[in-house]
């Protein structure tokens, strides 16, 4: 299973061997530790919870729910996964050797939050005229909507949140791996600000 919870560090540059300059988003790596093992017969689904970095205060539920693993976790994420690997128990640690230069992942995070937005700035909207009567309407939304069905219909591009939501980007290619620097380097952009949580899961 390849999978692992890593911190966005920043990005960087390399030089390939054909000489192209490619974009490498940086993250750092620490040992995530396989927490929970969820199967059918008990949970209805097959899932590993692995968990990642040291709290520095516990709650006494998590404690109880991390004995058994005899770790101190900060972060948990799950990932499903279709059978559990013979050689993963609760308690195994999962570093970043178990991905290599070359493969392909898919990382999920939390996007950048931007606050309240309009639609120009959030959906690419053309503003009105300046000319004619616009009276400062230019960066405004127009119509929505005609005088049937009466209602605005669900998913309308309207002004609103932008941001601040989670984010999934496949086909990263991985670049490179340190395991003395606990550091993996992923080509191209990844979702997120710096010291954002990433999770990186390698496609079957």
């Amino acid at each position: 299973m390849k999978a692992l919870i890593t911190r966005k560090v920043g990005m960087t540059s390399i030089i390939t061997d054909d000489g192209t300059v490619s974009a490498v988003t940086l993250l750092s790596a620490s040992p995530s530790v396989i927490t929970q093992i969820k199967t059918n017969e008990t949970d209805g689904y097959t899932a590993l919870q692995i968990g990642a970095e040291e709290s520095k205060q516990q709650t006494k539920p998590q404690a109880g729910h991390l004995k058994p693993s005899n770790a101190n976790a900060k972060i948990m994420r799950e990932v499903r996964v279709d059978q559990i690997p013979e050689d993963l128990k609760v308690g195994s640690q999962i570093t970043s050797e178990v991905f290599s230069v070359g493969d392909t992942v898919s990382v999920t995070a939390t996007s950048k939050g931007k606050g309240w937005a309009g639609t120009i700035k959030r959906h690419n909207f053309s503003r009105q005229r300046k000319t004619h009567g616009a009276k400062g309407a230019t960066r405004r939304v127009g119509s929505i909507g005609s005088m049937y069905p009466q209602k605005i219909f669900k998913g309308k591009k309207m002004a609103g949140q932008m941001g601040g939501e989670q984010v999934t980007v496949k086909n990263l290619t991985v670049a490179i791996v340190d395991k003395e620097l606990g550091i993996i380097g992923l080509v191209g952009a990844v979702p997120g600000p710096k010291k954002g949580i990433v999770m990186i899961k390698g496609e079957a």
